[in-house]
């Protein structure tokens, strides 16, 4: 399966194939807190986060990851997947901009993806 990287390189290839943006990891595992990694992107619209979310969540259950918890899901612009090693949050781009995820956890590592022409994403970093 390899590293907790890989494989959220992974899930940022399936999240930029389906139209996603703004990809990033963020290494918090410096901090010391109840998780490794959190993931952070956007979806367009409602409709478009249930799509990435069920696109993320069926890659992760493949490989045999279940979630610990799913926060969200009834909303319309924001979706947390908890996985234990790493939480993945998709936002509306309204809903990023008013969380600020990223400046949160500005002590951690960021490692950005960015989409390729073959609209895979690509680590950074």
């Amino acid at each position: 399966m390899g590293t907790t990287r890989e494989l959220l390189h992974r899930v940022a290839q399936i999240i930029y194939s389906k139209k996603g943006s703004d990809v990033v990891a963020i290494d918090v595992t410096v901090l010391g807190g109840m998780t490794d990694y959190f993931l952070i992107a956007s979806g367009n619209v409602d409709r478009h986060l249930k799509a990435l979310t069920y696109e993320v969540e069926r890659y992760l259950a493949e490989e045999g990851w279940r979630p610990r918890a799913v926060e969200g899901k009834g909303k319309d612009d924001w979706v947390a997947l908890d996985y234990v090693d790493f939480v993945i949050h998709l936002f509306t781009p309204s809903e990023r901009a008013k969380y600020c995820l990223e400046q949160l956890w500005e002590e951690g590592k960021v490692i950005p993806f960015a989409m390729s022409c073959s609209g895979a994403g690509e680590l950074y970093g």
